[in-house]
C-alpha cells in the first residue's frame, strides 16, 4: 500500500487576521442557525406551532439519526472532492444559498390542519439539518485541517471560530424573542425574523469561502484516486483517539441538545420568557471571553487537561443553580461558571478531532480528513439530537401542555432535571472519556515521523 505523503511546503505558514476572521465568519453563519434551532425550535413547535411535545421530540430525534448518515456521505464527497477551490472550500460556495433559503423555511409553517403541519416540519427539518446544513457545515470544519498542519494554528483558528459563534449564539439567545415580537410576533414574526438572519448567514459563508485557502494536501495519493471507503472506515475505527473525541462529543452535544429546555425554564421556573436572553448572556459572555485566552492556556497546558478543568467548572456550576433553583441571580452566577467550563470545549473539540488526521495517518498510511470530521459528525448530530428530543420527551413525561399559563408540578420537575441535574451527568462522562486522551504529548513526534516519509 502506497503511503499518502503530504506537501508540507505551505502548510506551516502563517495565517494572517484577516484569513481567520473569514474562517470565524463561517462558524458564526453556522450557529446562527444552530442557536436557534438548539435554543427555540422546540419552543417554536410546541408554542407557536402547537404540536404535541412527544411528537417534537420523536421529530427531533429521528431527523438526527437520519442527519448522522448523511454526515458520513458528506465526508465521501469532501475526500472525492476535486476542484480549483480545493476538496471542502467549494462546498461554501455552492451551498451559501440554499442554507439561507431553508433557514426561512424552517421557521415558516403553513396553518394546513396538525397532520399536515407534522409532515411539514418533518421535510423542512431534514431538508435543513439533514442535507443542506451537513453540507455546509462538514466541510467548513474540515477546513481546519486543510488551512494549516500547525498544531498551534489550528488552535487559534479553531478559536476564532469558536468566539464568532459565541457572538452568533447570545446575539440569536438575546435577540430573537423581542426581535419577534418587534416584527410582530405569531408566525408572521417568526418567518420575517428568519428571512433576515438567513440572508445575513448567507453573507457570512461567502466571506468564508472567498477569503480563505486550502494549503494542506496530499503530493502523493493512492494509485492518484480517492483512499476508498472500505480502507478509510477500517483506518478510522482503528484511530483510538478519535473514538475517544466520538465519545466525549456525543455526552457534550446532548448537553448542547438541552439548550431548548431553556427558554422553557425561563417562562416557568424564572417567570419571564424573555429571560432566556440573560441566561444566554450569562453562559456565552464567558466563552467569548475565554476565548482570547484559551490559545495561551492550551498552549501551555495542552489541549486535554484544559478540557478537564472545563468539565469540572461546569459541574460547580450546576450545584449552584441547584442551590436555589428560583433565583435569577444565582442562577446567574451558576451559569457564567457553566459558561466558563463550556469554553474549552467549544474552542477546542475541533481542533482535537484535527490532530487526529494526523494520528490516523501516521498509524495506518490513509489520510482522510473528510471521513474523519464527518463521521465526528455523527457523534455531534446523535448528541443533539438526543439532546433536543429528551427535552421533548422528558416534558411530555411530565405532563407539559404547549401554551398554557401555569403547568403542573410534573411539568415544572421535568424543566429543573433538564435544566439542572442532567448536565451534571453528561459533565462527568465528557471528563471520564477525556481522561483517556494522550495525543497533545505525541503529536510534535508523529508529526516529525510523517514529514520524515515525504
Amino acid at each position: 500500500m502506497a503511503i499518502e505523503k503530504l506537501d508540507t511546503s505551505m502548510s506551516q505558514q502563517k495565517i494572517g487576521l484577516g484569513e481567520k476572521l473569514a474562517y470565524g465568519s463561517g462558524n458564526m453563519a453556522s450557529n446562527i442557525v444552530f442557536a436557534a434551532i438548539s435554543n427555540f425550535i422546540a419552543f417554536f413547535y410546541t408554542d407557536v406551532v402547537g404540536i404535541g411535545a412527544a411528537a417534537v421530540g420523536t421529530l427531533l430525534f429521528v431527523s438526527r439519526i437520519f442527519d448522522g448518515f448523511s454526515d458520513l456521505g458528506m465526508g465521501i464527497l469532501i475526500d472525492k472532492t476535486r476542484s480549483k477551490y480545493g476538496k471542502a472550500r467549494p462546498w461554501l460556495l455552492w451551498m451559501a444559498a440554499p442554507f439561507g433559503i431553508m433557514t426561512v423555511l424552517l421557521f415558516t409553517v403553513p396553518d394546513i390542519g396538525e397532520t399536515g403541519q407534522l409532515i411539514y416540519v418533518y421535510i423542512t427539518y431534514n431538508l435543513m439539518v439533514t442535507i443542506v446544513y451537513t453540507a455546509i457545515n462538514t466541510p467548513y470544519l474540515t477546513m481546519n485541517s486543510l488551512i494549516t498542519q500547525d498544531q498551534h494554528q489550528r488552535s487559534v483558528l479553531n478559536l476564532f471560530g469558536g468566539f464568532m459563534a459565541t457572538v452568533a449564539t447570545i446575539f440569536v439567545g438575546v435577540a430573537t424573542i423581542p426581535f419577534i415580537q418587534t416584527l410582530g410576533g405569531g408566525t408572521k414574526g417568526w418567518r420575517l425574523g428568519f428571512l433576515i438572519f438567513g440572508a445575513v448567514a448567507t453573507i457570512l459563508f461567502f466571506i468564508n469561502f472567498f477569503f480563505t485557502k486550502e494549503r494542506v494536501t496530499p503530493s502523493v495519493t493512492r494509485s492518484q484516486n480517492a483512499v476508498p471507503l472500505k480502507l478509510g472506515i477500517k483506518a478510522l475505527i482503528t484511530n483510538k483517539y478519535w473514538i475517544i473525541l466520538l465519545i466525549f462529543g456525543i455526552a457534550a452535544y446532548i448537553n448542547q441538545g438541552l439548550m431548548g429546555a431553556n427558554v422553557y425554564y425561563a417562562q416557568y421556573i424564572l417567570g419571564d420568557t424573555e429571560i432566556v436572553g440573560l441566561i444566554t448572556m450569562a453562559m456565552f459572555i464567558p466563552v467569548g471571553v475565554l476565548m482570547f485566552i484559551l490559545a495561551p492556556i492550551t498552549k501551555r497546558m495542552g489541549k486535554r487537561n484544559t478540557i478537564l478543568i472545563g468539565c469540572i467548572v461546569q459541574v460547580i456550576g450546576q450545584l449552584i443553580v441547584a442551590f436555589n433553583p428560583i433565583s435569577l441571580p444565582i442562577v446567574v452566577i451558576g451559569t457564567v461558571l457553566k459558561g466558563i467550563g463550556m469554553a474549552p470545549l467549544l474552542g477546542l473539540l475541533f481542533a482535537m478531532l484535527a490532530d487526529t488526521v494526523e494520528y490516523g495517518e501516521w498509524k495506518s498510511g490513509v489520510r482522510t480528513e473528510g471521513l474523519v470530521y464527518s463521521a465526528g459528525g455523527v457523534g455531534a448530530k446523535i448528541g443533539l439530537g438526543l439532546g433536543a428530543a429528551i427535552v421533548g420527551w422528558v416534558l411530555a413525561a411530565g405532563g407539559y401542555v404547549g401554551g398554557a399559563d401555569t403547568q403542573s408540578a410534573g411539568a415544572i420537575s421535568s424543566i429543573k432535571f433538564l435544566f439542572i441535574y442532567l448536565p451534571i451527568i453528561l459533565a462527568i462522562i465528557q471528563f471520564i472519556a477525556i481522561w483517556f486522551y494522550k495525543l497533545d504529548q505525541q503529536f510534535d513526534s508523529i508529526l516529525q515521523d510523517l514529514q520524515s516519509r515525504a
